[in-house]
């Protein structure tokens, strides 16, 4: 999930982004940002962030934002611009240089003299900084924790542990059968969950698989022989088995606005708590066939409800209101998980989604 940073297709000119009052001229990158939070210090609205970023060819990695960089504002033409500037691109006045390593290599000598080699010191670049924090949503990124509705009926599952032991933990030995994939070694282990509906069609969007642990196989065959590597809840008999994937780099993200307006519904959140705050995970009724994107932004609206008017004595409907922003992180044919930034108000289940 480091930051890549590309161009999106434009919906808003750069003149059209609002840049906000106490915005800075340059902010140094500190460890720790992420590219979301620096967005927020220039940007009213941070998925315009690609609408006003330019390039600097001129320095290494101009794609990435590292630790130490300088992001400038400056206009062009009266639109606003927001620029990358390095420590070895900077003038004097704009950073301290960095003091040069010390030389341990022995000096060359010639003609009896010492004499020492110039050399380039190259700037150790730091981890580049990512969209958003990791830590939250890494574990949605390599188990699936959404399924179709035969997927897990169609997978491997447990029958018994070794010396007929019905609950295993880690380092649990168990027989399982079923399973399709004699190459496969690594699994991640399952428990069929709740449908997830789509609350205003009654449509079933997915199945939520709850994710109980790993296990690796020691036996090919029927039953293969297993053992749990790592656990997180209680494994039973009749518990499903997919292959584990293989572990990939975190995905790049451009925060943006979807491309079109959408609506949709808050179906489902990590641990179903009652108020869903700003780090918070949650599923989404919408998908890749309404045109989710990783890195899309959307505005998530609670409901006010009615209100009696003070003369007619009659219910009015309130309008909604601006509770939170959502990231889109990874996306499924019917629903998408999604990161919860900047929340304003305390977030539910079944709240509204839209085009921010």
């Amino acid at each position: 999930m480091v930051v890549l940073l590309g161009i999106a297709p434009a919906f808003v000119a750069a003149d059209d982004v609002q840049l906000k009052p106490d915005r800075p001229e340059r902010y140094t990158v500190v460890r720790g940002d992420t590219l979301w939070d620096i967005a927020s210090r220039f940007l009213q609205s941070p998925w315009y962030w690609p609408r006003v970023w330019k390039i600097n060819q001129t320095i290494k990695n101009p794609h990435l934002i590292y630790p130490g960089d300088v992001i400038v504002l400056r206009y062009v033409d009266g639109r606003p611009e927001l620029t990358l500037l390095r420590n070895e691109k900077l003038s004097p006045g704009d950073a301290a240089p960095a003091p040069a390593p010390a030389d341990t290599s022995a000096p060359r000598e010639i003609s009896g003299v010492a004499k020492l080699q110039p050399r380039v010191y190259g700037e150790l670049l730091d981890q580049a900084i990512p969209t958003i924090t990791p830590d939250a949503i890494v574990p949605f990124l390599t188990q699936p924790l959404v399924v179709g509705e035969n997927e897990l009926d169609q997978a491997g599952y447990v029958t018994v542990g070794l010396d007929n032991r019905i609950a295993l933990g880690t380092r649990s030995e168990f027989y399982a059968r079923g399973i399709n994939d004699p190459e496969a070694e690594y699994f991640q282990l399952f428990r069929p969950g709740n449908a997830l509906k789509n609350p205003d069609t009654g449509e079933v969007l997915a199945y939520e698989a709850l994710y109980l642990g790993d296990a690796q196989r020691l036996q090919t065959g029927d039953p293969s022989k297993l053992i749990v590597t790592s656990v997180k809840q209680e494994i039973l008999p009749t518990d499903r088995l997919l292959v584990a994937p293989r572990r990939a780099a975190l995905p790049y993200y451009f925060p943006r606005s979807p491309g079109k307006p959408v609506k949709g519904r808050i179906i489902a959140a990590l641990n179903a708590v009652a108020e869903i705050g700003s780090s918070n995970v949650v599923t989404i009724s919408l998908g890749e066939r309404e045109g989710m994107e990783e890195g899309h932004v959307l505005r998530v609206l609670y409901r006010q409800g009615q209100h009696t008017d003070p003369l007619t004595r009659r219910a009015y409907d309130l309008p909604d209101e601006d509770a939170a922003l959502l990231l889109v992180f990874r996306t499924f044919q019917k629903v998408s998980y999604a990161l919860v930034l900047n929340a304003t108000q305390p977030v539910h289940l079944y709240d509204t989604v839209v085009t921010p």
